[in-house]
């Protein structure tokens, strides 16, 4: 498992689009589900899947956020990993069933083929026939927009998550040229960059949205211990509002979970007494002690 990985906020469909993203994703299962009791969300549905591959959590906890374009997700489909153009349309057809089409599927000059949609839960999607890319990126590629007050702070937004993980690198990069107003020269048309094993894409737009980044979509952060937790939330947190249960907010607004490895084991124990005393400690803080949940789960 990558030591980060995507974790979906749903209102109350957690179970329903992770049944759903499974069946229409190739080589794809849900691996465990679990019921939080008692949270100010009331019971919530914890659930765990993979979409070829990728590792995602979802949890079904509110009307308190919404999706939005600020995080989508690229599906890489590079026909020298096996994943053909036909591949791309039976997904596309899929995914865009009760959903809406915001990009036409079609031929552009970066591709010979992509399409940008949102599905029938309010996920975005971006895929790509990537015939002319060199063969090194995943399938599955968490893709962030900065716009609005973030514009023009994307590639620093990359350096800095860069400095911080112990397991980084730097991908491509392509600027703006001159001439792309209101895009300003020089600024990120796309770069990626890779985290403990999970690639991201970064870009961004001078147009006005009306989005930013929020807890819809939030990256968990995987520690072994708890200097690891410790080292992360002090290089991550800026927003101290934000803290509870493990989540943080970074300087651009983008969510993170910085959580104990041993806690998945914890939360997923056939025991609920023991879920239940370990979900309830993890509400009480807003830094995770290993210790602690420890305690609690014993």
């Amino acid at each position: 498992m990558p030591g980060i990985v995507p974790h979906l906020w749903f209102e109350q469909e957690a179970r329903e689009a992770a049944v759903f993203y499974c069946s229409v994703f190739p080589d794809s299962k849900i691996t465990s589900t679990v019921v939080l009791r008692d949270t100010p969300s009331g019971d919530c549905d914890l659930v765990s899947f993979e979409l070829a591959g990728q590792p995602f959590m979802a949890i079904s906890a509110g009307p308190l956020f919404k999706f939005n374009p600020s995080v989508s997700f690229i599906l890489n489909f590079d026909p020298s990993q096996g994943r053909t153009r036909e591949d791309l349309l039976a997904l596309w057809n899929s995914l865009l069933s009760g959903g809406e089409e915001l990009m036409p599927l079609g031929p552009y000059p970066f591709a010979p083929l992509f399409g940008y949609l949102r599905d029938r839960y309010g996920l975005y999607w971006q895929l790509i026939l990537s015939d002319n890319m060199e063969p090194r990126l995943p399938f599955v590629i968490p893709s962030l927009l900065f716009v609005g007050d973030l514009h023009g702070k994307a590639e620093e937004a990359q350096n800095f998550y860069l400095s911080i993980f112990k397991d980084a690198r730097s991908g491509v990069t392509f600027r703006y040229p001159a001439g792309s107003e209101p895009e300003r020269e020089g600024t990120l048309m796309y770069s990626d960059f890779m985290l403990e094993g999970q690639w991201f894409s970064v870009s961004e737009s001078a147009l006005e949205h009306g989005f930013g980044f929020n807890e819809a979509i939030s990256f968990m952060v995987y520690c072994d211990n708890q200097e690891e937790i410790d080292y992360y939330w002090s290089k991550l947190s800026a927003a101290p509002e934000a803290e509870q249960c493990g989540w943080l907010k970074d300087k651009y607004g983008l969510s993170w979970q910085v959580v104990p490895r041993a806690m998945e084991a914890m939360l997923h124990d056939p025991d609920p007494e023991r879920v239940q005393r370990v979900n309830q400690a993890i509400l009480q803080m807003k830094k995770l002690e290993l210790a602690e949940l420890q305690r609690a789960y014993a």
